[in-house]
């Protein structure tokens, strides 16, 4: 109940105070463009999902969605109030069959995480469908430490603290490249890096 309350919470602001409402936009514009026919092929895998507020906005917007969350109450909210597909497991440590493909993977607020995220990154990118990109949002702490180093960009379950040379750095060393690259400062107040990359080819 109490995730549920939360995920209302966050769903209901309005457009001008959502990060959740720019976030969907950018990957629905992105990939409008990338793809010449999106209707053959509107999946998409969010690896630690949480509440489920982007998937349920994708969905909303024509997606195939699975939710990836090693929480089984999480998954369980996605499944049930949501109705998208889930997968409970720690991402890591997680097997897929060759079957398993997506013209989205998305990692929202997940690489700052991870004790090692260019294996967690290289691991998504096995993912991808033919010509699919990986999402990628990150704290920009190059940005939030010139208002603070108590900000939430430096929150102590974070491993790493991002910025636009280090983001790039991990995408090349996980062999993707990038294809586009931003730095804002959401609705919510949060300074945030986000990229869509793709696996480089020799």
């Amino acid at each position: 109940e109490g995730i549920a309350q939360a995920f209302r919470k966050i769903a209901d602001l309005p457009p001008e105070r959502s990060d959740n409402h720019h976030r969907v936009k950018r990957v629905s514009q992105f990939a409008e463009q990338r793809f010449i026919n999106l209707e053959a092929g509107r999946k998409l895998i969010d690896i630690g999902s949480g509440l489920g507020v982007f998937v349920s906005g994708m969905k909303a917007m024509g997606w195939c969605c699975t939710a990836l969350d090693p929480d089984e109450r999480f998954s369980s909210h996605a499944r049930n109030n949501l109705a998208v597909e889930t997968i409970t497991c720690n991402f890591a440590e997680a097997s897929f069959s060759g079957k398993d493909k997506f013209q989205c993977v998305s990692l929202n607020k997940v690489l700052e995480h991870v004790e090692d995220p260019v294996g967690f990154l290289d691991k998504a990118k096995s993912l991808l469908a033919e010509n699919g990109f990986i999402y990628v949002e990150v704290p920009d702490g190059e940005m939030a430490i010139r208002d603070s180093g108590f900000r939430e960009e430096f929150f102590i379950d974070h491993h790493h603290v991002f910025s636009g040379e280090s983001l790039s750095i991990m995408a090349r060393s996980a062999g993707m490249k990038i294809l586009s690259m931003e730095r804002l400062r959401e609705p919510s107040g949060k300074y945030t890096l986000f990229a869509f990359l793709t696996a480089a080819h020799p």
